[in-house]
């Protein structure tokens, strides 16, 4: 008697990822369904595809969608606190936002820790007069929140004036509190068509 698993495998196992096991006595086909097996050999990309979207459904972050719209207010209102403190030079507010193993690399590639991202501000070496946000895309992952925005920038550092685009990523997560902390930040700077480096 012709059963589903060796329907489809021959090996006497599945062979696929699973977290279950599917014994082949389980699951019998009848004697009309024997003479029809291709119908089983249809339905296997279907059962295949619902379980690994109900697998993948954490990992892309499963969140009901009141929360996941609530959070997404949550994200949008502390991204435009951090802009404005980073145009107010506001110290207090910056490391009001910043978990404290925050790290940060820099469009030229330094690494920066919460306390000297912070220390950069007080100094007043680098003043950033305006940050224009675009493009920004928030996606959820359990108690992670990841941001991509465009920044388009000018401001002034010891060399004088500068103004650039930049895409950067925020990571946020959510403390013991239940407050949202950044813990990474990196830009990257937008070149235009045959700028050099």
């Amino acid at each position: 008697m012709h059963t589903f698993l060796k329907a489809f495998d021959r090996r006497g196992h599945l062979g696929l990822l699973s977290l279950a096991f599917m014994p082949a006595a389980m699951i019998h086909l009848t004697k009309p369904m024997r003479r029809r097996k291709w119908y089983v050999l249809l339905f296997l990309p279907v059962l295949g595809a619902l379980a690994l979207n109900v697998c993948a459904a954490p990992l892309q972050g499963g969140m009901p969608r009141a929360q996941k719209h609530e959070s997404r207010h949550e994200i949008d209102q502390l991204e435009e606190v951090w802009r404005n403190a980073v145009l107010k030079s506001n110290v207090a507010a910056l490391d009001a936002l910043l978990a404290d193993d925050y790290m940060a690399i820099t469009p030229n590639g330094t690494l920066q820790s919460k306390e000297q991202s912070l220390a950069n501000m007080r100094s007043g070496a680098t003043h950033i007069t305006s940050i224009e946000i675009s493009d920004r895309k928030v996606r959820f992952y359990g108690t992670t929140a990841l941001v991509t925005s465009r920044a388009d920038v000018s401001g002034t550092n010891a060399s004088g004036d500068f103004s650039g685009a930049f895409r950067y990523t925020h990571v946020y997560v959510r403390d013991g509190k239940g407050a949202w902390k950044i813990v990474s930040f990196e830009a990257s700077r937008i070149r235009e068509p045959g700028e050099r480096k």
